[in-house]
């Protein structure tokens, strides 16, 4: 359905996904890695890159990322929109670090796993937590990428 939602797009058009696992009022919904679904959502969605949220245990492994086509990049949601605590930095570099052993470095991004709003409710956070985590993402993405 996606693929057939995106028929006729300009050819330079970015077109990019997000698995979502849930977010309403700093909880989830979905749990499991991307093990069962990846070769076909790697290998037959016609988008750019991938949101994926890695934020906890819960999401699984960064191995399903081995089926992402060499033309196709990857957002690590590895900061958590649900909690107002920053991650440790080191770890958040680990991860990164890990995800590039199935995609390479310059083709993945950091984001938050989620928006800080997906409903009307919005998430557990301050305002100032908020920003406090995008000031965070750029941060370590300066770090890591420079």
């Amino acid at each position: 359905m996606n693929n057939l939602a995106l028929q006729g797009c300009p050819p330079d058009l970015i077109v990019t996904i997000h698995v979502c696992r849930g977010n309403y009022h700093s909880t989830w919904a979905a749990s499991g890695g991307y093990d069962p679904i990846a070769e076909v959502l790697f290998g037959q969605e016609n988008v750019s890159a991938y949101y994926l949220e890695f934020d906890t245990d819960r999401c699984g492994s960064f191995a399903p990322l081995r089926h992402v086509p060499e033309n196709k990049a990857v957002v690590l949601g590895l900061i958590s929109s649900k909690t107002g605590a920053l991650e440790d930095k080191t770890l958040i570099k680990e991860r990164i670090k890990e995800a590039a052993e199935y995609v390479a470095l310059d083709r993945l991004c950091l984001s938050p796993q989620c928006g800080f709003a997906s409903t009307e409710e919005g998430n557990i956070l301050t305002e100032e937590q908020q920003w406090a985590k995008i000031k965070w993402v750029k941060e370590i993405a300066e770090e890591v990428w420079g």
